[in-house]
């Protein structure tokens, strides 16, 4: 996308030029839409958008989302996702409505937040999905295409693990520290003003569709007061971008919410024991998924009996 975008007509051009792989119809379709949209949202809307474009990203902050850039998001969806896309488990995301609550889901795609948002927001979840905020790393921020869909939720930008990327490499390792210390105090602020925090807790996302191991560090994000964990598992958000396209495709994409865990009561049974945590809760994600995209918490990975127990005990005493 061109930088900066700030009138209606560059926009809908580099939306389109992005969705070059759809049909002439439905192109024809999400230009009247979009343009529907942005006359709709006024020139001002507009320009604060192109400005939020041009800066978000700066600083290890917390950004807010856009209006605008969410309520375009939404317009795509309606093309892109394939009508029997699908939310489940929608008891479970209604039993934390009122709650501090920690989503951890599997991670397949540059697109899964965005996803996730829309499906909560299509189905009967909105109170949650209007209180989204993402730990994001640097790579969400590394372009104005990647801003854009970063601005659908609230965001909160973390360093990411030296062992997964490259990108903090001009970092001393100090900073590293003091810059994951202020993500993680951040988060808990938006989790007392309601936020739901979204992480994905295997660092980035899987290039195979299986689960790679859960990093310890999240627990971090869970000691705060009353907080619940919220599995989630995603299925077919790898074919909508795949690794090394250039255009998006329409998909199906179904979304599981999994039974919620107390954050305290997790790490208390792990004896505080982080890996063993988030090894539970990465057992607990996948098992709202298909086999195929288990990887290590499915059959023939690691010993995790340990982990198994802690997930089942956890859930238990929850719905005790």
């Amino acid at each position: 996308m061109p930088e900066p975008l700030v009138s209606r007509d560059p926009l809908i051009a580099a939306i389109t030029t992005f969705l070059a792989g759809q049909d002439a119809e439905t192109l024809d379709e999400i230009r009247e839409a979009l343009e529907r949209e942005l006359d709709a949202a006024g020139p001002g809307a507009l320009l604060r958008l192109g400005e939020r474009l041009g800066t978000s990203g700066a600083d290890w902050e917390y950004y807010p989302r856009d209006p605008l850039a969410r309520r375009i998001h939404h317009v795509l969806a309606d093309s892109i996702l394939q009508p029997d896309s699908a939310l489940f488990g929608l008891e479970h995301l209604a039993a934390v409505a009122d709650k501090p609550v920690v989503i951890v889901a599997n991670h397949l795609s540059y697109s899964d937040a965005n996803l996730i948002e829309v499906l909560f927001h299509r189905g009967s979840a909105p109170a949650i999905a209007d209180r989204l905020t993402v730990i994001a790393g640097p790579k969400v921020y590394s372009s104005v295409k990647r801003r854009f869909s970063s601005l659908c939720f609230g965001t909160i930008k973390v360093p990411q693990s030296s062992g997964l990327s490259t990108d903090e490499a001009v970092m001393q390792p100090r900073d590293v520290a003091h810059a994951a210390r202020r993500s993680i105090d951040i988060a808990h602020e938006r989790l007392g003003a309601g936020d739901a925090l979204l992480v994905f807790a295997e660092g980035t996302r899987s290039r195979t569709n299986g689960m790679q191991p859960m990093l310890a560090g999240v627990t971090r994000y869970l000691d705060f007061p009353d907080a619940r964990v919220l599995p989630v598992g995603i299925v077919g958000s790898e074919a909508l971008f795949p690794i090394g396209d250039t255009t998006v495709h329409a998909v199906r994409i179904v979304a599981r919410a999994g039974r919620p865990m107390e954050a305290s009561a997790l790490a208390e049974q792990a004896g505080r024991d982080r890996q063993l945590m988030m090894d539970a809760v990465g057992l607990a994600i996948a098992d709202l998924l298909p086999p195929e995209y288990r990887g290590v918490y499915g059959a023939g990975g690691a010993d995790l009996t340990a982990a198994r127990r802690l997930y089942i005990n956890v859930t238990s005493r929850a719905t005790a």
